[in-house]
């Protein structure tokens, strides 16, 4: 029997994921909230750039959580806007509807979150009586799933090493990737360089890795770089002069035993040579997935999502972030009311992707 989900946000993540969604056997879509004007009472299809299907988006949001479903997946407003998603989520939950989302990537480790995020959302899912699963691709699943999948196949473990590489000059959000340091000054002091900020963000999924392997994190450090580029580049979605920021790297270290032993690490680059000395992917110009993990045995595992219109790495990976939420649907529905992450589901391999 197919799970009915409200699809709540029809941005880069939303409109993909609805366009999929509409013809799984897996799913059944009833109803679509939005908050563009433009879009209020568009047939669902219109917007996912299909045929119509007879479902109108509303901007009504409590119209469509009375409707009967079984899950909101929820892909509001980068995580910047914590508190209107924070009350987006606990309406959907307090209305009965387990939630998937893919927003507030510090919820990937309920353990991490802090107290003023996490009672909201805890106190709506016992009100409620249902789940709710955080999910993405980073912080999620390739700094989650990825690693955490690998390591099961490992006699000994000294080190993990996972890697973002990011095509940044054609990534739809640059308004978040200039908040994080691209296109600044280098003579202007780094956001990313505030201390504990880096592991605010990342430091759930590094918490999970050391959990799963049962050691302890004695602490984070912290380390920010960016390259300048040496005269003007244009890149597909701008322009970023001389002597301003065109490739940063975001590295967290996990500190075990003393050493270094559990890193998350970002390279974003505005075009792909750019910082030429630095990590690049092997499979891509500049944008991949790269977990390394050295012990017994060495593995090196390198992942390159694509979309399957024109192969672009950022469209697909915003796709398989929005499914990966949804798949988990089935799970979340099943399991107790409250907050769950990466370990506490089993094996998703995506029931109905190849029909039923």
């Amino acid at each position: 029997m197919a799970h009915r989900v409200i699809i709540w946000g029809t941005g880069f993540v939303g409109k993909a994921v609805l366009r999929d969604l509409l013809t799984h056997p897996a799913y059944e879509v009833v109803g679509v909230i939005v908050n563009d004007p433009e879009k209020d009472g568009k047939d669902a299809g219109e917007i996912a750039g299909v045929e119509p299907v007879g479902i109108r988006a509303t901007r009504d949001a409590l119209a469509a959580l009375a409707k009967p479903a079984d899950a909101v997946a929820y892909f509001g407003p980068s995580a910047m806007h914590a508190a209107i998603n924070i009350e987006n989520l606990t309406a959907a939950l307090r209305a009965g509807k387990n939630v998937v989302e893919t927003t507030l990537g510090v919820f990937q480790n309920p353990k991490r979150v802090p107290d003023e995020l996490r009672m909201p959302i805890e106190d709506a899912c016992r009100e409620g009586g249902v789940s709710f699963f955080s999910g993405g691709i980073d912080p999620g699943f390739g700094n989650d799933l990825l690693p955490l999948t690998l390591l099961g196949l490992c006699g000994r473990v000294d080190r993990v090493h996972t890697t973002e590489f990011l095509d940044a000059g054609t990534y739809p959000d640059q308004a978040s990737l200039q908040m994080m340091g691209l296109q600044s000054s280098l003579d202007d002091p780094p956001l990313l360089a505030t201390p504990g900020l880096m592991s605010g963000i990342w430091g759930g999924p590094l918490y999970m890795i050391a959990e799963a392997l049962g050691v302890d994190v004695s602490e984070t450090r912290e380390n920010y770089q960016r390259w300048a580029a040496p005269s003007p580049i244009e890149y597909p979605l701008g322009r970023v002069e001389t002597g301003r920021c065109a490739a940063h790297r975001i590295e967290l270290q996990g500190i075990v035993r003393g050493e270094p032993r559990i890193i998350i690490d970002h390279i974003h680059r505005l075009v792909p040579d750019a910082a030429p000395d630095w990590p690049r992917p092997n499979s891509h110009p500049a944008h991949a997935s790269r977990i390394q993990i050295t012990g017994s045995p060495n593995i090196v595992q390198e992942t390159v999502i694509a979309d399957e219109f024109g192969g672009d790495g950022n469209a697909g990976g915003c796709l398989s972030t929005g499914m990966r939420a949804v798949n988990a649907i089935p799970f979340v529905c099943a399991a107790p009311p409250g907050i769950l992450s990466t370990l506490d589901l089993p094996l998703i391999a995506g029931r109905g992707g190849m029909g039923l």
